[in-house]
């Protein structure tokens, strides 16, 4: 009886010692750099693609319907050699067709039909004037892999020819290349024009 009563204060006693010593604070740690360079891009023609009017008896009825490629020219200038990569942000998020992570919205009519989709990729990537190849990451730059499409999870930086790797880049240019699709017409209300509405915006980040 004394021996039980006596393991039973003892676990009494490791435990109470245990809640003792619990920890009543955590430690929030903040870190990250600033970095000296900055790097600013721009695209040709003012940023704007003009499609032009399309008829709706020229669209597919039951499939998507591909419309001309359109290529804006890319560049980004930095004020010395920089680490960095792209991010495209669709501003029109929820209104891609096929809700595919490489496509990026068109509009929608009607408020919940979906208008259609475009792809964007960068292709004759040059860094500093030397041919280059472009790479993507969709963990945030942890891994790499080879990549000319932008989608709405990843990030596409510029390589050279050996290793899937970021390079520091003062100057890089690409030809950006938009691929708009218009939506099966049958599931759309094309009874008066229709605003072909896509938008997306560039940012750079630095690695």
């Amino acid at each position: 009886m004394n021996k039980t009563l006596n393991s039973l204060l003892a676990t009494l006693m490791i435990t109470g010692a245990g809640q003792a010593f619990a920890a009543s604070s955590v430690d929030l740690t903040v870190k990250g750099l600033i970095t000296p360079s900055a790097c600013e891009p721009t695209l040709s023609n003012g940023s704007q693609v003009e499609i032009g009017k399309i008829s709706a008896k020229d669209l597919n009825v039951d499939q998507p319907t591909l419309l001309p490629q359109q290529n804006l020219a890319l560049t980004v200038t930095c004020d010395g050699a920089t680490l960095m990569a792209l991010e495209a942000k669709d501003n029109r998020q929820g209104s891609d067709y096929n809700n595919d992570l490489m496509s990026f919205g068109l509009g929608l009519i009607n408020g919940d039909e979906k208008l259609g989709a475009m792809e964007l990729s960068l292709i004759n990537p040059l860094a500093d004037s030397v041919a280059a190849r472009t790479i993507g990451s969709t963990d945030g730059g942890t891994t790499w892999l080879m990549e000319r499409n932008f989608m709405r999870n990843n990030i596409v930086s510029v390589a050279d020819a050996s290793v899937d790797a970021p390079i520091a880049v003062q100057l890089f240019n690409a030809d950006m290349r938009i691929l708009p699709t218009i939506a099966p017409a049958s599931g759309l209300t094309l009874t008066e024009e229709v605003l072909i509405d896509g938008s997306a915006t560039l940012t750079v980040k630095y690695l």
